[in-house]
């Protein structure tokens, strides 16, 4: 049974030769510095490490093409010191950021590029399709390789594949959520829009190839739960999730994830009815707990993720313990087991490899 094989049996919870091997999603950069001097021999590149699949996970491929903003902002440096950096982004977003050391730290956000209907007429030209941009020249060249594809292939909508997330990176947490309330004609447009890219992006990648999955994109939730009411999303968000949904069903995708950190138990019944079956990364501080998930949705509900990242900095009894909590939904299907993030360098090389050696035990790798 090759990966693509594999990948759709267990996402369809259908008998397959073993459950997939994908425990990791990546690592953070002082990670892998921490790794390199505690042992691991191979590349001492950090993103060659990140794209060559060192430790022998199952293969997955990518669409690879963007639903941002075509063309995206230019850089502008705005000032510096010492210590930080403060520069627009190609989103067109206004941060300070520290200048070593600024993958340990978020970055501050200062200004956004809507605040009015005005602003978002401005940079509807970059949300709209723009093929000749956004896809390579030999784009159906290029697709005839997945065609006999043994591993399954993604596309995932990151940063403008959701109905909150892109909005919050065009205004702003505060200025959305002002918005909902103060000037709804405004969070509709950028709803619509977005919609309308999404579809335009997917029908031309549908005259090309098909897809195994498809994967959107909200962060929208923090560690009590989400950032925007129930009701909000039914209105705002629901009808625009079904129509990307259902467009993607009609060409044959059954496997639809979202990705939203923070405690999302209040979202998954509403994601469910709007046409998403999965959900991504289950960040267990924040509450997410696959065999809760399990135990209530049954086979509704698909996940990927939901590795307490924090064990794996403990010992490696507290590791073990993490995996044979999550073995038994690891064994029921619809379920790839993976840190639910990328592992920060406060876990040890010995550590990793403990857990990976468990992980492969579970997925019959040994």
């Amino acid at each position: 049974m090759n990966a693509r094989e594999r990948f759709i049996k267990n996402m369809t919870f259908q008998p397959t030769d073993r459950p997939i091997y994908k425990p990791y999603p990546g690592c953070w950069n002082a990670a892998f510095l921490r790794w390199r001097s505690e042992g691991y021999e191979g590349t001492d590149n950090y993103w060659d490490f990140l794209i060559s699949n060192p430790f022998g996970m199952d293969p997955s491929e990518s669409v690879g093409i963007g639903y941002g903003m075509c063309p995206g902002f230019e850089r502008v440096d705005v000032s510096e010191d010492e210590t930080h950096i403060t520069y627009v982004n190609h989103e067109g977003i206004k941060l300070r950021e520290m200048k070593a050391g600024g993958e340990l730290s978020m970055p501050e956000f200062l200004d956004f590029p809507v605040k009015t209907r005005e602003d978002f007429q401005k940079i509807l030209p970059r949300l709209q399709l723009n093929r000749e941009q956004r896809f390579p020249k030999d784009w159906p060249e290029y697709c005839e390789k997945w065609k006999t594809r043994e591993a399954p292939l993604l596309s995932i909508a990151d940063r403008y594949g959701g109905f909150f997330g892109p909005l919050r990176n065009l205004m702003g947490l505060e200025n959305l959520c002002m918005a909902y309330y103060d000037d709804p004609v405004l969070v509709e447009m950028m709803v619509e829009t977005i919609t309308e890219l999404m579809l335009s992006i997917l029908k031309e990648i549908f005259k090309h190839t098909d897809m195994d999955w498809f994967m959107f994109w909200e962060d929208m939730c923090y560690k009590n739960g989400p950032l925007l009411s129930p009701a909000l999303f039914k209105r705002y968000m629901s009808p625009a999730y079904r129509r990307v949904t259902d467009f993607l069903r009609s060409n044959g995708v059954e496997i639809i994830f979202v990705d939203s950190d923070g405690k999302i138990d209040e979202l998954i019944p509403l994601w469910l009815d709007a046409g998403v079956n999965g959900v991504f990364p289950l960040e267990v501080q924040c509450g997410a707990d696959a065999v809760k998930y399990r135990n209530e949705y049954g086979k509704d509900l698909r996940m990927i993720g939901g590795v307490d990242k924090r064990s794996l900095a403990k010992d490696k009894q507290a590791i073990k313990d993490e995996v044979k909590r999550l073995t038994p939904v690891i064994e029921k299907g619809g379920y790839i087991a993976q840190v639910d993030h990328s592992i920060p360098p406060d876990v040890s090389y010995e550590n990793f490899l403990y857990y990976l050696k468990l992980m492969k035990e579970v997925c019959g790798l040994a």
